[in-house]
C-alpha cells in the first residue's frame, strides 16, 4: 500500500509506540529520539497539520521500517 499523508499527531503517536520520546523542539519542528544498539537515533518531524509524503518516506528510511510496519504501530 502506498504511503498517505498523516497528521502530526498520528506520526507522533506511532513514533511513541515505537519507543521514541520527544527530545527537543525548535520552532515548529520536534525532535524525537531513541537509544538503539547502533547509537542514538533521531527523527525530526514538523508540527504541521499534515506531514508530507516525501518526509514520511525519509523518516521510514531513517527508521529502516516499511510503510506496513509503520501503519501497524
Amino acid at each position: 500500500m502506498p504511503p498517505r499523508r498523516l497528521t502530526f499527531r498520528e506520526v507522533e503517536r506511532r513514533l511513541r509506540s515505537a519507543g521514541f520520546g520527544s527530545v527537543s523542539q525548535k520552532g515548529s519542528h520536534v525532535k524525537f529520539g531513541k537509544q538503539t544498539e547502533q547509537g542514538f537515533l533521531t527523527v525530526i518531524v514538523p508540527r504541521h497539520k499534515e506531514v508530507a509524503i516525501g518526509l514520511l518516506r525519509g523518516i521510514l528510511r531513517r527508521l529502516e521500517m516499511s510503510w506496513e510496519e509503520f501503519e501497524g504501530l
